[in-house]
Protein backbone atom coordinates (compact mmCIF):
# COMPACT_ATOMS: atom_id res chain seq x y z
CA UNK A 1 0.00 0.00 0.00
CA UNK A 2 2.92 2.41 -0.18
CA UNK A 3 5.53 3.34 -3.04
CA UNK A 4 8.48 4.72 -0.44
CA UNK A 5 11.43 6.36 -1.13
CA UNK A 6 14.68 4.76 -0.73
CA UNK A 7 16.65 4.89 2.41
CA UNK A 8 18.88 8.26 0.64
CA UNK A 9 17.77 9.66 -2.10
CA UNK A 10 19.25 7.55 -5.60
CA UNK A 11 18.37 10.26 -7.51
CA UNK A 12 20.79 12.84 -6.83
CA UNK A 13 23.37 9.93 -6.58
CA UNK A 14 22.68 9.49 -10.54
CA UNK A 15 22.92 13.36 -11.15
CA UNK A 16 26.37 13.52 -9.69
CA UNK A 17 27.48 11.15 -12.07
CA UNK A 18 27.42 13.52 -15.09
CA UNK A 19 30.15 16.01 -13.08
CA UNK A 20 31.85 12.59 -11.95
CA UNK A 21 30.83 12.98 -8.29
CA UNK A 22 29.03 9.97 -6.57
CA UNK A 23 27.89 10.37 -3.23
CA UNK A 24 26.24 8.07 -1.44
CA UNK A 25 24.74 9.77 0.89
CA UNK A 26 23.43 12.92 -1.08
CA UNK A 27 20.17 14.16 -0.94
CA UNK A 28 17.46 15.65 -2.94
CA UNK A 29 16.22 19.05 -2.30
CA UNK A 30 13.78 18.94 -4.92
CA UNK A 31 10.69 16.56 -3.51
CA UNK A 32 10.04 15.68 -0.40
CA UNK A 33 11.73 12.57 1.40
CA UNK A 34 8.41 10.74 1.90
CA UNK A 35 5.76 10.12 -0.58
CA UNK A 36 2.32 12.43 0.26
CA UNK A 37 -0.44 10.45 1.56
CA UNK A 38 -2.33 10.98 -2.20
CA UNK A 39 0.44 8.94 -3.61
CA UNK A 40 -0.03 5.61 -2.13
CA UNK A 41 -1.40 2.86 -4.66
CA UNK A 42 -4.56 1.49 -3.23
CA UNK A 43 -3.75 -1.76 -1.50
CA UNK A 44 -4.87 -5.40 -2.73
CA UNK A 45 -7.76 -6.80 -1.38
CA UNK A 46 -9.24 -10.36 -1.71
CA UNK A 47 -12.41 -10.79 -3.74
CA UNK A 48 -12.30 -7.31 -4.44
CA UNK A 49 -14.13 -6.24 -1.15
CA UNK A 50 -14.57 -1.73 -1.11
CA UNK A 51 -11.46 -0.87 1.19
CA UNK A 52 -12.83 1.62 3.09
CA UNK A 53 -10.01 2.15 5.34
CA UNK A 54 -7.96 3.11 2.87
CA UNK A 55 -10.78 5.28 1.18
CA UNK A 56 -10.60 7.07 4.79
CA UNK A 57 -6.47 7.75 5.12
CA UNK A 58 -6.72 8.66 0.92
CA UNK A 59 -9.36 11.39 2.05
CA UNK A 60 -7.42 12.40 4.71
CA UNK A 61 -9.69 11.29 7.50
CA UNK A 62 -7.00 9.33 9.92
CA UNK A 63 -8.77 8.60 12.58
CA UNK A 64 -11.66 6.94 10.69
CA UNK A 65 -9.10 5.06 8.99
CA UNK A 66 -7.55 3.75 11.83
CA UNK A 67 -10.99 2.45 13.50
CA UNK A 68 -12.51 0.85 10.15
CA UNK A 69 -8.62 -0.93 9.60
CA UNK A 70 -8.25 -2.11 13.26
CA UNK A 71 -12.33 -3.43 12.84
CA UNK A 72 -11.00 -5.47 9.91
CA UNK A 73 -8.26 -6.68 11.94
CA UNK A 74 -10.61 -8.15 14.41
CA UNK A 75 -12.58 -9.77 12.32
CA UNK A 76 -9.95 -11.34 10.35
CA UNK A 77 -6.44 -11.12 12.51
CA UNK A 78 -4.66 -12.03 9.79
CA UNK A 79 -5.69 -8.68 7.47
CA UNK A 80 -2.06 -7.75 6.58
CA UNK A 81 -2.84 -4.88 4.61
CA UNK A 82 -4.64 -2.74 7.32
CA UNK A 83 -1.82 -3.86 9.63
CA UNK A 84 0.31 -2.12 6.97
CA UNK A 85 -2.54 1.03 7.12
CA UNK A 86 -1.69 1.44 10.28
CA UNK A 87 1.85 1.67 10.31
CA UNK A 88 1.45 4.33 7.83
CA UNK A 89 -0.58 6.35 10.15
CA UNK A 90 1.95 5.54 13.15
CA UNK A 91 5.08 6.27 10.85
CA UNK A 92 4.01 9.66 9.91
CA UNK A 93 1.84 10.55 12.50
CA UNK A 94 -1.44 10.58 11.23
CA UNK A 95 -4.70 10.92 13.36
CA UNK A 96 -1.98 9.44 16.39
CA UNK A 97 0.95 10.36 17.80
CA UNK A 98 4.13 9.69 15.37
CA UNK A 99 5.70 6.56 17.16
CA UNK A 100 8.42 5.11 14.35
CA UNK A 101 8.32 1.96 16.73
CA UNK A 102 4.58 1.16 17.16
CA UNK A 103 4.94 2.09 13.07
CA UNK A 104 7.76 -1.21 12.61
CA UNK A 105 5.91 -3.07 14.73
CA UNK A 106 2.84 -3.34 12.94
CA UNK A 107 4.78 -3.72 9.48
CA UNK A 108 6.16 -6.88 11.27
CA UNK A 109 2.71 -7.91 12.20
CA UNK A 110 2.15 -7.42 7.95
CA UNK A 111 4.91 -8.16 7.03
CA UNK A 112 4.57 -12.01 9.04
CA UNK A 113 1.35 -12.22 6.79
CA UNK A 114 3.20 -12.18 3.67
CA UNK A 115 1.75 -8.57 2.83
CA UNK A 116 4.32 -7.07 0.69
CA UNK A 117 3.38 -3.52 1.35
CA UNK A 118 4.15 -4.28 4.64
CA UNK A 119 7.36 -6.30 3.88
CA UNK A 120 8.64 -2.94 1.92
CA UNK A 121 7.80 -0.84 4.86
CA UNK A 122 9.17 -2.98 7.56
CA UNK A 123 12.41 -3.42 4.89
CA UNK A 124 12.71 0.66 4.68
CA UNK A 125 12.61 0.87 8.45
CA UNK A 126 15.40 -1.46 9.36
CA UNK A 127 17.79 0.37 6.22
CA UNK A 128 16.89 3.30 8.31
CA UNK A 129 16.86 2.29 11.71
CA UNK A 130 13.51 4.07 12.15
CA UNK A 131 11.51 2.47 15.04
CA UNK A 132 13.95 -0.98 14.83
CA UNK A 133 17.27 -1.93 15.03
CA UNK A 134 19.13 -0.82 11.76
CA UNK A 135 19.71 -3.89 9.35
CA UNK A 136 20.79 -3.90 5.94
CA UNK A 137 20.86 -7.24 5.44
CA UNK A 138 17.23 -7.97 6.85
CA UNK A 139 16.30 -5.13 4.26
CA UNK A 140 17.46 -6.65 1.66
CA UNK A 141 15.66 -9.39 2.62
CA UNK A 142 12.39 -8.07 2.56
CA UNK A 143 12.73 -5.88 -0.56
CA UNK A 144 13.94 -9.63 -1.86
CA UNK A 145 10.62 -11.45 -0.65
CA UNK A 146 8.14 -8.44 -1.73
CA UNK A 147 9.79 -8.29 -4.91
CA UNK A 148 8.87 -11.94 -5.52
CA UNK A 149 5.51 -10.68 -5.19
CA UNK A 150 6.19 -8.29 -7.67
CA UNK A 151 6.05 -4.98 -5.97
CA UNK A 152 7.76 -2.53 -8.05
CA UNK A 153 8.93 -0.43 -5.11
CA UNK A 154 10.52 -3.08 -3.73
CA UNK A 155 12.12 -3.74 -6.62
CA UNK A 156 13.17 -0.24 -7.13
CA UNK A 157 14.94 -0.31 -3.81
CA UNK A 158 16.49 -4.05 -4.56
CA UNK A 159 18.13 -1.45 -7.81
CA UNK A 160 18.69 1.32 -5.08
CA UNK A 161 20.96 -1.19 -2.44
CA UNK A 162 22.92 -2.33 -5.88
CA UNK A 163 24.09 1.23 -6.17
CA UNK A 164 24.33 2.07 -2.42
CA UNK A 165 26.65 -0.77 -1.42
CA UNK A 166 28.53 1.01 1.73
CA UNK A 167 31.71 1.99 0.08
CA UNK A 168 31.61 -1.40 -2.11
CA UNK A 169 31.58 -1.32 -5.64
CA UNK A 170 28.09 -0.23 -7.16
CA UNK A 171 26.60 -2.61 -9.50
CA UNK A 172 24.89 -0.64 -11.90
CA UNK A 173 23.96 -3.38 -14.45
CA UNK A 174 22.16 -5.27 -11.84
CA UNK A 175 20.36 -2.41 -11.03
CA UNK A 176 19.48 -0.85 -14.29
CA UNK A 177 17.97 -4.37 -14.77
CA UNK A 178 15.60 -3.90 -11.69
CA UNK A 179 14.84 -0.26 -12.13
CA UNK A 180 13.89 -1.73 -15.79
CA UNK A 181 11.25 -4.44 -14.39
CA UNK A 182 10.16 -1.58 -11.74
CA UNK A 183 9.70 1.04 -14.69
CA UNK A 184 7.90 -1.40 -17.04
CA UNK A 185 5.61 -2.22 -13.64
CA UNK A 186 4.55 1.60 -13.60
CA UNK A 187 6.84 3.05 -10.99
CA UNK A 188 7.67 6.88 -12.20
CA UNK A 189 11.05 6.56 -9.53
CA UNK A 190 12.46 3.61 -11.21
CA UNK A 191 11.67 4.83 -14.96
CA UNK A 192 13.63 8.41 -13.98
CA UNK A 193 16.73 6.22 -12.78
CA UNK A 194 16.28 3.97 -15.62
CA UNK A 195 16.57 7.20 -17.66
CA UNK A 196 19.12 8.62 -16.03
CA UNK A 197 21.64 5.89 -16.46
CA UNK A 198 21.01 5.85 -20.25
CA UNK A 199 21.85 9.35 -19.99
CA UNK A 200 25.14 9.09 -18.52
CA UNK A 201 25.66 5.60 -19.78
CA UNK A 202 26.41 4.49 -16.48
CA UNK A 203 25.84 0.39 -16.23
CA UNK A 204 23.81 0.66 -19.84
CA UNK A 205 25.11 1.86 -23.29
CA UNK A 206 24.89 5.58 -23.26
CA UNK A 207 21.46 6.44 -25.09
CA UNK A 208 19.77 9.71 -25.42
CA UNK A 209 16.63 8.46 -27.32
CA UNK A 210 16.18 5.79 -24.37
CA UNK A 211 17.00 8.40 -21.70
CA UNK A 212 14.50 10.68 -23.09
CA UNK A 213 11.92 7.94 -23.53
CA UNK A 214 12.62 6.51 -19.79
CA UNK A 215 12.59 10.20 -18.51
CA UNK A 216 9.34 11.15 -20.41
CA UNK A 217 7.39 8.51 -19.02
CA UNK A 218 7.89 9.58 -15.36
CA UNK A 219 7.87 13.18 -16.13
CA UNK A 220 3.95 12.16 -18.06
CA UNK A 221 3.31 10.52 -14.13
CA UNK A 222 4.41 14.10 -12.28
CA UNK A 223 7.71 13.08 -11.48
CA UNK A 224 9.29 16.78 -10.59
CA UNK A 225 12.72 16.31 -11.25
CA UNK A 226 11.82 13.99 -14.21
CA UNK A 227 9.60 16.99 -15.64
CA UNK A 228 12.82 19.29 -14.60
CA UNK A 229 14.98 16.42 -16.95
CA UNK A 230 12.68 16.44 -19.89
CA UNK A 231 12.00 19.85 -19.91
CA UNK A 232 16.08 20.50 -20.55
CA UNK A 233 16.18 17.93 -23.28
CA UNK A 234 13.21 19.08 -24.92
CA UNK A 235 15.19 22.45 -25.05
CA UNK A 236 17.92 21.61 -26.53
CA UNK A 237 16.36 18.66 -28.52
CA UNK A 238 18.69 15.91 -26.59
CA UNK A 239 16.99 12.58 -27.33
CA UNK A 240 13.86 14.13 -28.57
CA UNK A 241 12.62 16.58 -30.87
CA UNK A 242 13.52 19.94 -30.08
CA UNK A 243 10.18 21.60 -28.35
CA UNK A 244 10.66 24.69 -26.56
CA UNK A 245 7.42 25.20 -26.11
CA UNK A 246 6.20 21.90 -24.48
CA UNK A 247 9.81 22.40 -22.28
CA UNK A 248 8.66 25.83 -21.11
CA UNK A 249 5.10 23.95 -20.09
CA UNK A 250 6.88 21.20 -18.04
CA UNK A 251 9.21 23.59 -16.30
CA UNK A 252 5.99 26.12 -15.21
CA UNK A 253 4.70 22.56 -13.71
CA UNK A 254 8.10 21.73 -11.82
CA UNK A 255 8.58 25.69 -10.64
CA UNK A 256 5.18 25.63 -9.19
CA UNK A 257 5.92 22.36 -7.48
CA UNK A 258 8.31 24.95 -5.70
CA UNK A 259 11.19 23.27 -7.58
CA UNK A 260 14.21 25.86 -7.34
CA UNK A 261 16.00 24.41 -10.65
CA UNK A 262 12.46 24.81 -12.62
CA UNK A 263 11.85 28.15 -11.14
CA UNK A 264 15.49 29.26 -12.52
CA UNK A 265 14.75 28.17 -15.96
CA UNK A 266 11.28 29.18 -16.21
CA UNK A 267 12.94 32.42 -15.76
CA UNK A 268 15.25 32.22 -18.38
CA UNK A 269 12.70 31.41 -20.35
CA UNK A 270 10.23 34.26 -19.75
CA UNK A 271 13.24 36.44 -20.03
CA UNK A 272 14.07 35.39 -23.78
CA UNK A 273 10.80 34.93 -24.78
CA UNK A 274 11.59 31.59 -25.78
CA UNK A 275 8.81 28.65 -25.41
CA UNK A 276 6.38 31.16 -23.51
CA UNK A 277 5.83 35.26 -24.17
CA UNK A 278 8.34 37.88 -23.06
CA UNK A 279 7.54 38.48 -19.44
CA UNK A 280 10.13 40.52 -17.54
CA UNK A 281 8.22 41.30 -14.20
CA UNK A 282 6.95 37.17 -14.14
CA UNK A 283 10.43 35.99 -15.35
CA UNK A 284 12.10 37.76 -12.37
CA UNK A 285 9.59 36.99 -9.81
CA UNK A 286 10.32 33.31 -10.37
CA UNK A 287 14.30 34.48 -10.11
CA UNK A 288 13.93 35.71 -7.50
CA UNK A 289 11.91 32.84 -5.83
CA UNK A 290 14.78 30.24 -7.25
CA UNK A 291 17.23 32.56 -5.84
CA UNK A 292 15.50 32.38 -2.26
CA UNK A 293 16.22 28.35 -2.49
CA UNK A 294 20.11 28.75 -3.29
CA UNK A 295 20.17 28.83 -7.00
CA UNK A 296 22.06 31.95 -8.47
CA UNK A 297 22.22 33.38 -11.43
CA UNK A 298 24.13 36.43 -12.41
CA UNK A 299 22.56 36.84 -15.86
CA UNK A 300 19.41 37.34 -14.26
CA UNK A 301 20.32 40.14 -11.74
CA UNK A 302 21.89 41.50 -14.48
CA UNK A 303 18.16 41.57 -16.05
CA UNK A 304 16.49 42.19 -12.49
CA UNK A 305 18.85 45.50 -12.29
CA UNK A 306 17.48 47.41 -15.94
CA UNK A 307 14.00 47.27 -14.50
CA UNK A 308 11.97 50.12 -13.92
CA UNK A 309 10.91 51.09 -10.66
CA UNK A 310 7.47 50.26 -11.73
CA UNK A 311 8.21 46.71 -12.79
CA UNK A 312 10.57 46.39 -9.35
CA UNK A 313 7.77 47.10 -7.30
CA UNK A 314 5.44 44.48 -9.63
CA UNK A 315 8.60 41.69 -9.20
CA UNK A 316 8.37 42.56 -5.48
CA UNK A 317 4.10 42.37 -5.08
CA UNK A 318 4.46 39.04 -6.83
CA UNK A 319 6.62 37.12 -4.98
CA UNK A 320 5.78 38.35 -2.05
CA UNK A 321 1.83 36.82 -3.36
CA UNK A 322 3.57 33.57 -5.01
CA UNK A 323 6.16 33.24 -2.33
CA UNK A 324 3.94 32.56 0.51
CA UNK A 325 2.45 29.87 -1.66
CA UNK A 326 5.44 28.01 -2.52
CA UNK A 327 6.80 28.56 1.02
CA UNK A 328 9.45 30.89 0.06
Amino acid sequence: MTSKKPFRNLSAILLALSSGTLCAGAARAQTPADPSAASLPAPARLGGAPDYAYAAYQSGHYVAAMQEAMARIKADPEDGPAMTLIGELYAKGLGVKRDPAEAARWYGLAAARSDPQGMLALGLAKLKGEGVAQDRAAAQSLFEKAAAQGLPGAIYNLGVLAVETNGKNPDFEKAAGLFRQAAELGLADAAFALGLLYKNGTGVEKNDEQAASWIGRAAKEGHVPAEVEYAIMLFNGTGTAKDEAAAANLFLRAAVQNNPVAQNRLARILAAGRGLPKDRVEAMKWHLLAKAAGVNDSWLDGELAKLSPQEKAAVEARVHQDGGLFGN
